[in-house]
């Protein structure tokens, strides 16, 4: 009888040591929940699990499944040094799956230490509302370049269905459209959408929302997608000097380019201990040596350097600098007796 109570103990000790241990990596998740709603038929419906590494050492993600084949995961990232953001990417499969559908991601961790994290998602599939191609792909561009793409929208509700507005959570994304057949339980609409000269440089991700007289559910989404070009490009995007000691010293290259030449004009910091090479002459390419001096007291630093150019409009680049100062460890001085 001692022998069963102490087993049972034991499993239940180790059931809640389990449950804790998982805890670390569960606090690097934004959210571990996504309700996609309702969508239609054929729709691009994705949402990212995003994920920070809060922790000095190393994560590494070895593995995600899906309980469900409505829900394809995959991993954004695998390996994430200190304060490096990931993502794991849940693709509802909306052309081969309808009605309520639900789905648990697990994702794997081995790296510090083994963890499992399940992430919930779920949605309803239309079978009466479809979308060709499942939505705005405006791939890379300029800035400043307008585009247009067409979407065809086609519903088959069994009534008078008609779109009566489209909201879009950008002003520079705009879209109209056009009837062009509607028969028996069948209509149909090209829709066009435009991206603006303006719209912001970087990766663009935004949404139209299509409204309809329709009381089963009045509104549809749409995701809009795409990369607009910078006039300037930094690489790394972020740069992260590392784990240092104290007073410690540390050099790092970041490489700015464009399409045309320019020169850098100056470079600054908003944190002490940086300086900087600025290079001479025009060039669509220029490699600039970055010095770090670690400062005295330990903590995280994190930073940004601009760097100005003669491009038009005096454009600047800004980059982001993450650091950790630590105490050097303790010598063991009879680790050799």
């Amino acid at each position: 009888m001692l022998r069963i109570v102490m087993f049972i103990l034991g499993l239940v000790s180790a059931t809640a040591s389990t449950a804790l241990g998982q805890e670390w990596a569960r606090k690097m998740f934004e959210t571990t929940n996504h309700d996609f709603g309702l969508v239609a038929r054929g729709a691009k419906t994705e949402f990212r699990f995003k994920l920070t590494n809060l922790y000095v050492e190393d994560v590494h993600i070895s593995g995600v499944r899906s309980s469900c084949g409505c829900t394809t995961p995959t991993v954004g990232i695998e390996l994430l040094k200190t304060y490096e953001e990931g993502y794991v990417l849940a693709t509802f499969n909306t052309r081969t799956n309808l009605g309520q559908k639900s789905a648990t991601l697990t994702v794997t961790f081995d790296k510090p230490f083994p963890a499992e994290v399940q992430l919930q998602v779920s949605g309803f599939i239309r079978s009466d509302v479809e979308l060709e191609p499942g939505g705005i792909q405006f791939g890379t561009l300029d800035a400043g370049a307008p585009t247009e793409k067409l979407l065809k929208i086609t519903a088959r509700t069994g009534r008078e269905w008609q779109i009566t507005e489209i909201r879009s959570t950008s002003e520079f994304v705009e879209a109209e459209a056009v009837e062009t057949g509607r028969q028996v339980g069948q209509v149909t609409y090209d829709m066009k959408v435009r991206l603006l000269p303006g719209a912001p440089t970087g990766y663009l991700k935004e949404r139209l929302t299509v409204v309809a007289n329709d009381s089963k559910s009045s509104e549809i989404p749409i995701e809009v997608e795409g990369r607009v070009l910078s006039a300037l490009t930094v690489s790394p995007a972020s740069l992260f000097v590392g784990t240092v000691r104290p007073g410690s010293t540390h050099r790092k290259r970041v490489v700015v380019q464009a399409r045309q030449k320019f020169c850098i004009t100056g470079i600054d910091c908003d944190q002490d201990g940086f300086e900087f090479e600025v290079p001479e002459g025009s060039a669509t390419v220029h490699k600039i040596p970055v010095v770090c001096r670690a400062g005295d007291k330990p903590g995280k630093i994190a930073c940004k350097i601009r760097i100005q150019t003669d491009l038009g409009g005096a454009t600047t680049a800004e980059l982001p600098v993450h650091l950790v100062i630590v105490e050097p460890e303790s010598v063991d001085d009879s680790a050799g007796e």
